[in-house]
């Protein structure tokens, strides 16, 4: 874990505005205090590590704040330098610099080249790229047709931009061309502030790798196939602006709108990573394509420096009160620094062989071995289960789609099945009823009076016999009886057989019989027209009962086709539901096996553990015990050198 490194320059004052102001910054080594009247205002003082003052140079905040990352991106780590503050605070200058008195980016150029020929061991490839962002689009400088780009996130990569030219470069002259082009390219504008604003913010990218030359991987014990991949992040940040002291209007006012925009967002994801880890919510570097790029240099894996430029003059009190305040919350925010090496297999091969002949070292005389073939074997059927329980998974995503695919063509089917049966129902019934009208309107007169005669009937009578009804083909003449010479008082059957013209009639019928109106039997000429108009329709209502009958047809093998199809996928759901139970059981299975094996491998590696400490204390053991051999040792030669050295006394007289 690294602190960003947060540095404070104050511009030099205007040369239209007085010096001699109630309200002025005082900067006391390392301390900036607003003072009123000489005297510090409460709640305006600020302490940073590193402060410069209108004296100060761009050398001077190069070798302070920017070397020792230009340092870093070369053996490695990623590496970021911005300037910060309003506009016309100095923040171009600081960058860019002027032939006098050049700023940070050229500095960093003609230090990374330096550096690199004083590693000889090391060959490096470096690819540079200038973009910028105006108006929340990025554009490429280094293209004088420059598109949109669009911002895409990988894991090997991490979040870059797509589409965006990198030069390949071998000397700090072309990289210092490339950065003029782009100095060309890049939006400017002028304002009541700045003659010259910057209306846009730039990042100025160099991709450092490097690997150890091949000369020098003789030994075995080296990993040379490691390729170092570093990113150097050089950003000239627009400045905030107020409307009312710039003037903008137009273009300019819509181009400040974007900048401060962006500003506000970088302010609040540096709000974010300054609070604590408990209390830090979402952090939103999606909010602004600047935060977007810039996201692996807040709170990522990069060496991070944040140049916050101030104008000192008493109108822009308020702006340098926020830029400080952003620089202490900025100097709270830690990053995650790691070398970034991309190992190829061969190196991955001599890394993992120079860690197992380290551990073989240590474990030797022990069973070893058979554990590390024990655990290998058990890794390798741990990965293997994972990736079966990987594919059933896949399979029984895929049968699921497949199944609620099936069950959707079933449930169309059922719709279009009872839509059809509803559509052959109908036709039953208008093709019933156009029978009904052929067979009534093809009846004869006759026929029609006597139905309609019925349809006036009594109901629950007793019917009348049939020989005292007497059908009539037409009604041109109406037969009648003879009518008699004379009444009587009582009617006789004789009577009745004249006057029925010798037909028997049969009483209880003929008291059953209602009265027939007199319109019962029409004219002979209105039943001709109507057997005229009936004759001319029977044909055509004959045609549309057959086409009819046909549809019909046609309904009817359409219904028993659809009737066999959805046989067929009522089947084949109940196969996929079979399959689906049998994928859910040996998933289960696997889960248990997997769930064993891990159970197996804890053991295996807390047997390894106690081995290791068993080693360990058999190592402790043994040293302790040659210490004591060496003290022994060293004791016994200074005996035997004592007994060297003492003088031999004479053997007493005898």
């Amino acid at each position: 874990m690294e602190k960003i490194s947060v540095g404070v320059r104050f511009r030099p004052l205007a040369s239209n505005c007085d010096s001699d102001s109630c309200r002025k910054w005082q900067i006391s080594d390392k301390v900036i205090s607003l003072c009123h009247f000489n005297t510090p205002v409460s709640g305006l003082t600020f302490s940073f590590d590193h402060v410069f003052d209108h004296s100060s140079s761009n050398v001077m905040v190069y070798n302070v704040l920017i070397k020792s990352i230009i340092t870093a991106a070369i053996d490695g780590f990623n590496g970021t330098a911005f300037a910060y503050g309003q506009t016309s605070s100095g923040k171009t200058y600081t960058m860019n610099g002027s032939d006098k008195d050049p700023g940070i980016i050229p500095l960093a150029i003609k230090d990374i080249f330096h550096t690199i020929q004083k590693i000889p061991e090391r060959e490096f490839l470096i690819r540079v790229s200038y973009m910028e962002i105006y108006n929340e689009e990025i554009n490429d400088l280094l293209v004088l047709e420059s598109q949109k780009l669009p911002i895409h996130e990988s894991l090997e990569r991490g979040v870059y931009v797509a589409g965006i030219s990198e030069e390949i470069v071998s000397n700090a002259e072309q990289v210092l061309q490339l950065l003029e082009l782009g100095e060309a390219n890049r939006h400017f504008g002028e304002t009541n502030m700045n003659a010259r604003s910057s209306r846009s913010h730039t990042i100025f990218r160099m991709v450092i790798e490097s690997r150890a030359k091949e000369e020098n991987s003789s030994k075995e014990d080296t990993i040379t196939d490691a390729i170092r991949v570093s990113v150097l992040n050089l950003v000239d940040l627009a400045g905030s602006e107020r409307i009312a002291k710039t003037g903008a209007e137009g273009v300019r006012l819509k181009e400040g709108k974007h900048i401060n925009k962006s500003l506000m967002v970088l302010g609040n994801v540096i709000n974010k990573l300054s609070e604590g880890g408990k209390t830090r919510g979402h952090i939103p570097y999606r909010d602004s394509k600047l935060t977007r790029i810039l996201q692996p240099a807040l709170g990522g894996n990069a060496k991070t420096s944040i140049i916050c430029n101030v104008a000192p003059e008493d109108v822009h009190i308020e702006e340098s009160r926020g830029t400080l305040q952003f620089a202490s919350r900025a100097k709270r925010i830690t990053n995650c620094v790691q070398v970034n090496e991309i190992l190829t297999d061969a190196a991955l091969l001599k890394k993992q062989k120079l860690e197992i002949e380290e551990l073989r070292k240590k474990l030797q005389g022990s069973h070893s071995e058979v554990l590390e073939q024990v655990l290998l074997k058990q890794r390798n059927d741990m990965h293997k289960s994972e990736l079966e329980r990987d594919r059933l998974a896949m399979e029984l995503e895929e049968e699921r789609k497949a199944r609620h695919d099936l069950e959707q063509r079933i449930f169309e089917q059922e719709k279009k099945i009872e839509s059809l049966m509803n559509h052959s129902m109908s036709l039953h019934v208008s093709s019933a009823s156009t029978q009904k009208k052929v067979g009534e309107r093809s009846a004869t007169p006759d026929e029609t009076h006597l139905l309609e005669f019925d349809s006036l009937k009594t109901p629950n009578f007793k019917q009348p016999s049939i020989d005292f009804v007497v059908r009539r083909p037409n009604y041109k003449e109406l037969e009648s009886s003879p009518i008699p010479d004379n009444f009587a008082g009582v009617a006789g059957e004789d009577l009745w057989a004249r006057l029925n013209n010798g037909r028997i009639t049969d009483l209880d019928a003929l008291q059953m019989t209602p009265g027939l109106p007199s319109q019962l039997f029409p004219s002979s000429e209105t039943s001709l027209g109507v057997l005229s108009n009936e004759e001319k329709r029977c044909p055509r209502l004959e045609e549309e009962l057959d086409n009819v009958r046909k549809q019909n047809e046609v309904l009817t093998e359409q219904y028993s086709k659809l009737e066999e199809e959805n046989n067929v996928l009522k089947e084949e759901k109940i196969g996929l539901a079979d399959d689906v139970a049998c994928l859910e059981n040996e998933r289960n299975q696997l889960k248990s096996e997997k769930q064993c094996l891990i159970k197996e491998l804890r053991e295996e590696k807390r047997k390894l553990n106690d081995l290791r400490d068993d080693v360990r204390n058999l190592i402790a053991a043994f040293s302790q015990r040659e210490v004591m051999l060496t003290s022994l040792c060293t004791k016994s030669r200074a005996i035997v050198e004592n007994i060297k050295t003492a003088p031999i006394a004479p053997p007493p007289d005898s």
